[in-house]
């Protein structure tokens, strides 16, 4: 309570947490709490937050607003026959999508195209993202019928390419890894003509369900990096840089084509995100690089700290294949299954 009071007072969270010296008057005022003052052995802050504190106490209340959009950000609204056909498949096997449930602006484009990104392992994730819309709590139980399930919805949709992904299941002993490996296999078999790509997460670093995932081989193994080391507190709380750094270079070492991808605008320097594609080679030589505007679902989650602009975004590209990534797309709704159907093809042409 006391910290709130300073606050409402004026006073910066800078500051009240770096525990500066106040005169008399300021101590008669709010006297330092008993036992001494609570937030001395504290770490300087990296970053002030007293912009970002809302009073929600006098009649006046205050809310976050969502900033405009720039006219680069004009997503197309998801039409056309080919994505009506295949939502209506997707609801009848009662299948998720990431497309839908992180409220993708490519949508339609994608499902338009043949492709799409489906969800495994419920729709309740484990973790608590700053930047992501997938609901977060107590997961169901797992489905152990999900991968034959799966596979035979596939195979009935004709798509040419599939993402596979799935909420952080970090309650279960494997992360889940047992399903995503039967998933992929019978996928293979019901679906040879469909070239299979699995966004996975980190599995808490345990090597051992990772290389159960890669033992299934994959057409392209991917884990998203999502953004620079600096901002992983906030942005991946439960997650940890140089630990998805690990995952991908097993990918890598296990032979697999493999991708990555981050989001800008949330708060990161241009030259941080140089520095995390250095990071990324250096580790794994990663193939595949997505980079795409960070937008804020919900006001609920982390705010949009700039809009990149279009010519930024084609710089970012340069700078990833001059450093080696044989494939980068790059640009403000570029997401982390767009146009993967081509990256495919053009790995293979390569």
């Amino acid at each position: 309570m006391w910290l709130g009071t300073l606050l409402q007072q004026g006073y910066s969270y800078r500051s009240v947490t770096q525990n500066a010296p106040l005169n008399s008057k300021t101590i008669a005022r709010h006297p330092r709490p008993l036992g001494g003052d609570t937030t001395k052995n504290l770490p300087q802050p990296v970053v002030s937050l007293t912009n970002m504190v809302l009073n929600n106490v006098d009649a006046a209340r205050q809310t976050m607003r969502i900033g405009k959009k720039p006219d680069w950000l004009r997503g197309r609204v998801p039409a056309g026959d080919e994505y009506l056909r295949l939502k209506a498949l997707f609801e009848s096997q009662s299948l998720h999508t990431v497309c839908q449930e992180a409220s993708c602006p490519n949508m339609g484009e994608c499902w338009g195209r043949g492709t799409a990104t489906i969800m495994i392992l419920g729709d309740t994730c484990t973790r608590s993202c700053g930047f992501c819309n997938v609901k977060t709590g107590r997961p169901t139980t797992v489905d152990k019928d999900e991968p034959r399930r799966v596979a035979e919805s596939l195979a009935l949709m004709g798509l040419k390419h599939v993402v596979i992904t799935s909420v952080n299941r970090d309650e279960l002993p494997d992360g889940g890894a047992s399903i995503w490996a039967e998933t992929i296999q019978r996928t293979h078999e019901a679906c040879p003509n469909m070239s299979v790509e699995v966004l996975v997460g980190d599995f808490c670093g345990d090597q051992r369900a990772i290389q159960v995932v890669c033992d299934a081989r994959p057409d392209i193994m991917s884990h998203n990096m999502e953004t620079v080391r600096r901002m992983h507190a906030a942005v991946r709380p439960q997650a940890r840089y140089q630990r998805s750094l690990d995952v991908l270079e097993q990918f890598k070492a296990s032979g697999l084509v493999t991708k990555t991808g981050i989001m800008v605008g949330i708060g990161e320097r241009d030259d941080e995100v140089l520095v995390l594609l250095d990071d990324v080679q250096k580790a794994s030589r990663a193939d595949i690089l997505t980079v795409g505007q960070y937008l804020q679902p919900t006001r609920n989650h982390l705010p949009v700290e700039r809009w990149v602009h279009p010519d930024q975004f084609l710089a970012f590209k340069n700078e990833a294949l001059s450093r080696g990534f044989r494939v980068c797309e790059s640009g403000p709704l570029v997401r982390s299954s767009y146009h993967a159907e081509e990256q495919v093809g053009l790995l293979r042409s390569s």
